[in-house]
């Protein structure tokens, strides 16, 4: 079973993932793993932070000689910006550390802050929000970029787009998968929009809330094309595929509802202008769909068509005009704590929706076809493929 988990703080030195359960002989692209770091770094109304990065994923274990050998992959990306804390944020308890270190007392309306630290029984919200922030998402991409080259080897594509940043929307966002993929490969990357035009009253949006000293949400969409039918499973709701991309997509910071497919339209449609009527292609012996407003799922299992799903962003909580909260000393009213912050953050988000779209179909991927080394994956693929076609 593919599975992940990362480490590290906003502030700390680096940022780990480890992957495990990646069938040995998987050729690991380090330009494409890197560049993918790079995209979800882009984008119109990036904050400060990202002109001190440059993240670089560091390869320790699980790859040899390019290849996948079997055992877990780690990767490490350093914090750049750990030079200019590495004093305050010491791991010891040198005075000279506590003297340079400052807390956060006024906790943040929207952020992890007032929770955490209830929870924890901290009086310091640094302690929850430099693991709480979307720095981690850095360890996510890079473990997504395995995924998505594991995919990849299947004739597997997971590209996303924006679709709408405030009050601006792509009116017709059904593009094509080609334009979609066209924009992973822009050096320019100002909002990910596949229409020229919106994507100017897109930046005009967030240019008005950086003008206001403040942030804006937005939507954005995964696509992944050449999915296979049969991922997932209808037999525990634990292993429906949609609940997983959900789950998936909601662990996103700032990421409050899901979509997949048209969802949130459908639900006040008729049955007849929802379901996606079946037709079948004798020339290249498949099913058809006449749509796909299921987003390429029913019932809880890819259904051949392209996977479709939608992650809505709520503006950044970290506002360069507070907003009102109370200090944890005091009790008084005060404005909230700020720490440098984004406006806008739809287009990387959209970055950080891909890779985990791709290690949730990686997973279920693995877990249909199996196999300890990627020859042994794709018999099984093959053989399998020939069952649906000859179905």
């Amino acid at each position: 079973m593919l599975r992940f988990q990362t480490a590290g703080e906003s502030h700390g030195e680096a940022l780990t993932a480890i992957v495990s359960g990646l069938p040995a002989g998987l050729r690991v692209d380090f330009n494409y793993v890197n560049r993918e770091l790079k995209r979800r770094m882009a984008g119109y109304g990036r904050g400060g932070r990202m002109k001190i990065e440059a993240d670089h994923a560091r390869f320790l274990s699980g790859v040899r000689h390019g290849e996948t050998i079997g055992s877990p992959v780690t990767l490490l990306i350093e914090n750049r910006d750990w030079a200019n804390w590495k004093d305050a944020m010491a791991v010891d308890d040198r005075p000279e550390s506590r003297a340079k270190y400052k807390p956060v007392l006024q906790p943040r309306p929207g952020h992890a802050d007032l929770a955490g630290c209830l929870k924890y029984d901290f009086k310091d919200a640094r302690n929850v929000l430099e693991r709480a922030s979307a720095r981690e998402t850095a360890a996510r991409v890079a473990a997504g970029s395995l995924a998505k080259l594991l995919l990849k080897e299947f004739g597997v594509e997971v590209a996303s787009h924006v679709i709408a940043v405030g009050k601006v929307r792509l009116e017709d966002h059904r593009v094509s998968f080609e334009q979609v993929l066209a924009l992973r490969e822009k050096e320019d990357i100002v909002l990910n929009c596949a229409d020229p035009e919106t994507e100017a009253r897109m930046k005009e949006e967030v240019e008005a809330a950086m003008t206001a000293r403040d942030t804006v949400g937005g939507v954005f969409e995964v696509i992944a094309h050449g999915v296979p039918p049969g991922l997932g499973s209808c037999a525990q709701w634990d292993e429906r595929l949609d609940g997983q991309l959900g789950q998936a997509l909601l662990s996103i910071q700032a990421v409050k509802a899901a979509e997949i497919g048209g969802g949130v339209a459908n639900a006040g449609l008729a049955g007849s202008e929802v379901h996606d009527e079946i037709g079948y292609d004798r020339a290249s012996r498949r099913f058809t769909r006449k749509s796909n407003r299921a987003g390429g799922i029913e019932g809880g299992m890819t259904n051949g068509e392209d996977v479709v799903v939608r992650g809505y962003l709520k503006p950044i909580s970290t506002l360069r005009r507070p907003l009102e909260s109370v200090d944890f000393a005091t009790r008084e009213p005060v404005k909230a704590a700020y720490e440098r912050s984004d406006v806008c953050v739809v287009p990387a988000a959209g970055v950080i929706g891909e890779a985990m779209v791709a290690l949730i179909l990686a997973r279920a991927f693995l877990e249909k076809f199996g196999g300890d080394s990627l020859g042994e994956t794709r018999r099984n693929y093959d053989a399998y493929i020939q069952q649906v076609r000859n179905f």
